[in-house]
């Protein structure tokens, strides 16, 4: 019984080292075996370069401000008194010396008939003077009386019959016919808009690139595709101590009208030329967690190297690369989610 026993362990053995050795040997469903000393292939990434090459790039920088007139008048009389004319309504255009309105001319008619009476005194007297038969004394009271006669009655006419200082479009009425002028308000406001300007406010370290001439190029909310010419007219010589800005005064010709006062305005300004590498925007990565910008380099050795870059310009679908890539660089602008700093990299043709 025993030696039955020991012939059964010796095959159960001989069994379990045979199957052992065919495991270890060969492979099962053509699956190399753990251990064999088979790695998987290394998987190389493609992807696609640009040579960085330098361009000249406008300098420019975008801000934004409002449409002013060129000029507004306020059309006002001296004193209080009763209009009784308006000639003109809001949105009308108006010549210069234009009639807007005319007042109570009462008074205007006292001092008309004033200063003809003075006139005529003087006429008689200066005569009488000549002949020597009035003295100088009494002969300049007369001239004095004639002139106070004169200065009244224009200064009569001017607040009596309200003309436009200026062209320009009328922008706000207050009063109505018959209404009596309190002093309040301007019976009218006119607003010269041909030309328009715009008050720019500009950060003081391009303090020394704008000059006096400069042009701008101008567009409008309001209008949309629009674009219009300007240029510097002004240059305010101090900063602003709180926003670190000073303004420059920019004149828009505006000779269809199309401007008004009032609109939202950008004014894109042009510092000058650079001459600097330009890279497509897709071959900038922005790195997770922080507001830095990278790009792919590829290398001789055909791996890749990150390097952070300082952009300036947007430019289309482009950007100023102001460092970080150097001229003749090659660029990877195509399989950056893939790399890594010296992953060996495919590179397309």
């Amino acid at each position: 019984m025993k030696a039955f026993f020991r012939t059964i362990t010796i095959i159960a053995a001989a069994a379990a080292a045979i199957s052992c050795g065919g495991n270890g040997a060969g492979k099962k469903n053509g699956t190399p075996a753990a251990g064999s000393g088979n790695a998987a292939p290394e998987i190389v990434p493609t992807v696609r370069v640009v040579e960085a090459s330098k361009r000249e790039v406008p300098q420019t920088e975008t801000y934004s401000t409002t449409v002013q007139a060129f000029a507004v008048n306020n059309v006002v009389p001296q004193a209080g008194n009763r209009i009784t004319k308006v000639n003109v309504e809001i949105g009308d255009f108006v010549r210069k010396g234009q009639v807007l309105a005319e007042m109570d001319k009462a008074t205007l008619l006292q001092a008309k008939l004033k200063l003809a009476n003075d006139s005529t005194e003087l006429a008689r007297l200066k005569t009488l003077y000549e002949q020597g038969g009035l003295s100088r004394s009494d002969y300049d009271a007369v001239v004095l009386a004639y002139n106070v006669s004169k200065t009244s009655y224009d200064n009569l006419v001017e607040n009596t019959v309200l003309r436009s200082p200026i062209n320009g479009v009328v922008t706000a009425r207050n009063y109505d016919k018959g209404d009596m002028y309190t002093m309040t308000a301007p019976i009218y406001v006119v607003q010269q808009i041909t030309p328009v300007k715009l008050l720019v406010g500009i950060s003081e370290t391009d303090y020394s690139k704008v000059t006096k001439g400069d042009k701008v190029d101008i567009t409008v909310d309001a209008l949309p595709g629009a674009h219009f010419a300007g240029k510097v007219s002004r240059i305010y010589p101090v900063i602003d101590p709180a926003s670190h800005t000073f303004t420059a005064e920019v004149i828009v010709p505006n000779e269809d009208k199309i401007l008004r006062p009032g609109m939202f305005a950008r004014v894109k300004v042009t510092f000058g030329i650079r001459r600097s590498v330009v890279l497509p925007d897709i071959a900038v990565v922005k790195l997770q967690g922080s507001g830095q910008r990278s790009v792919y380099l590829a290398q001789p050795d055909s791996t890749v190297k990150s390097s952070v870059v300082t952009l300036g310009s947007h430019i289309g679908d482009e950007y100023e690369i102001l460092s970080g890539v150097e001229e003749g660089d090659l660029v990877v602008t195509k399989g950056q989610t893939a790399l890594r700093d010296g992953v060996k990299v495919e590179i397309l043709e």
